[in-house]
């Protein structure tokens, strides 16, 4: 009985060991979505946005802050610092208490530090020989990276007037809190820390993605040179970029566009909101809405076409995020999933049928009373022909036309071979001073796309373009807006056509078509 009662006793401490570990486990983790990109196809150019769940030891990460200074020489700098200290605070308490190392890295300001005990800490740790020497600054690495998205060659300052440089910080900004345990340093010592600790994860965040957060000694470049691995906190961000230089954005999409390069080429991001739950942070000025773009079709090239347009036309006003189909499976949409965060949905698609859980993605966005606009072959984006039936496990929408758009999708006239009647495009009448067709010039005008049959639309659109094929009848819809079945703003238009792209009407058209949607009025 004795040797049974003990044998229970055991397991039971056993149990209870295991429990009391598993729990430790789970205090120590960091639960990640890491988002990355993934070339869609070989020297395409365009990638997949993806996400993959990772799980890091907190007590194997170290939590990089770089160069949040309490002043900088560049106002509209200095003011977005202040407004993701209180945030990065958060995080760096959260992770810090989880086990993390915080290396605090303010640079050019260790004479303030001098005498602290966070600034001895990392003073003390051993030299470590380098594969790749350590170095005081890593320049652009052409190799590997190309060229910067963003001309920084003017300092990046977006003030008016611009401010002159010179060296503003004294020590790092105030609200983030230095404390017991952790360490100060803007050089090698930062690596040598994390080897002296075991550390072989560093989460990185601070200023400015384009300079200190791509090459000092304790930042992106030089950490991934060293073997670690390393994710760039998106949100607790910033950039040196001015909207008067290239690509001529928003200071905002800058951002974004170097947070897309980092991503491409040397590693994954992730958000405040990951580490602390809530709302990844947005600065004040960034009004922008975030628009989704959708495409997954082969017959118009809108691959190319439209992230061309985007980038020329959308980068001032929009925060804009892509989904390409798969090229393996033509009916997957991977990284659909940020339909979520979008504010408005523009697609190109043609005859797709995604996994169920994709399209259910979308039927969500339209429930939701988002706005979207659509081109071209999204009037029969998720329709097989002849009333065929999906895969198993992916789903179809036949209705997506009529419940989105309103329209009435029924095949073509057939005028798309050499020697056919051209598309003759016209303004209908009393729809001239809708704000979509504001800036597009009053009168017949030609197009290369061939005409669809979309008569009859629904009873909540409005009728925008009409078309006919040369000289003949009948003539057919060609732009509307409509109230979706969702609630929300939907705008359709059945050009689209490469060759569309290159008219500056067409240009505009979409133009006006995307700002209508999201309720902004398009800029001249």
């Amino acid at each position: 009985m004795n040797r049974r009662r003990t044998r229970l006793h055991c397991l039971t401490l056993l149990l209870t060991l295991n429990v009391a570990v598993a729990a430790a486990d789970e205090s120590n983790t960091l639960k990640l979505n890491l988002r990355f990109r993934v070339e869609t196809a070989e020297d395409s150019g365009n990638f997949h946005t993806l996400t993959k769940q990772a799980h890091w030891n907190s007590k194997e990460t170290a939590v990089v802050i770089c160069d949040m200074w309490d002043k900088h020489w560049c106002r509209g700098a200095t003011r977005r610092v202040g407004e993701m200290a209180p945030r990065m605070n958060e995080v760096v308490r959260a992770l810090r208490n989880k086990g993390a190392l915080i290396i605090h890295a303010p640079s050019s300001t260790m004479d303030h530090y001098k005498n602290t005990p966070q600034r001895k800490l990392a003073l003390q740790a051993p030299k470590v020989e380098t594969k790749i020497p350590l170095q005081g600054w890593c320049h652009l690495d052409k190799a590997r990276e190309g060229d910067l998205p963003i001309d920084d060659s003017n300092g990046g300052c977006d003030c008016e007037p611009r401010c002159k440089g010179y060296a503003a910080w004294s020590s790092q900004i105030a609200a983030i809190e230095i404390g017991e345990g952790d360490a100060i340093t803007d050089d090698a010592h930062a690596y040598y820390l994390m080897r002296q600790r075991g550390i072989k994860n560093v989460i990185v965040m601070g200023v400015h993605t384009n300079m200190c957060v791509l090459g000092r000694p304790f930042s992106i470049r030089q950490m991934i040179y060293q073997g670690q691995n390393v994710a760039l906190v998106r949100d607790l961000t910033d950039t040196m970029y001015d909207p008067r230089s290239k690509p001529f954005v928003s200071h905002f999409t800058g951002t974004d566009y170097v947070v897309e390069h980092i991503e491409r080429h040397w590693g994954p991001t992730l958000t405040s909101a990951d580490l602390i739950g809530g709302k990844e942070l947005r600065f004040r000025n960034d009004k922008r809405p975030h628009l989704a773009i959708v495409m997954a079709e082969q017959e118009y090239q809108t691959g190319q076409t439209l992230p061309v347009f985007a980038r020329h036309h959308l980068g001032k006003d929009f925060r804009v995020s892509y989904v390409f189909a798969g090229t393996k499976d033509r009916n997957n949409l991977p990284g659909i999933d940020v339909l979520d965060q979008a504010d408005i949905a523009l697609f190109s698609v043609r005859r797709r049928t995604p996994p169920k859980k994709q399209l259910d993605a979308i039927r969500r966005f339209v429930a939701a009373g988002k706005p979207v606009v659509g081109i071209r072959t999204s009037s029969h984006a998720f329709a097989l022909r002849g009333g065929q039936q999906p895969p198993k496990g992916h789903d179809h929408w036949p209705q997506f036309d009529a419940q989105v758009f309103g329209g009435n999708y029924h095949l073509h006239h057939g005028n798309n071979k050499p020697g056919d009647p051209p598309t003759m495009v016209w303004p209908q009448s009393g729809a001239e001073s809708h704000p979509i067709l504001a800036g597009v010039p009053e009168g017949e005008f030609r197009v290369v796309s061939w005409l669809y049959k979309t008569e009859p639309l629904g009873p909540k659109t409005k009728l925008l373009l009409m078309g006919r094929v040369g000289n003949r009848t009948p003539h057919e819809p060609v732009a509307w807006t409509n109230t979706h079945v969702g609630g929300g703003r939907a705008f359709y238009t059945s050009l689209g056509h490469p060759k569309d792209f290159a008219e500056e009407r067409f240009q505009k058209l979409l133009l006006n078509g995307i700002h209508w949607a999201a309720g902004k009025i398009a800029k001249k």
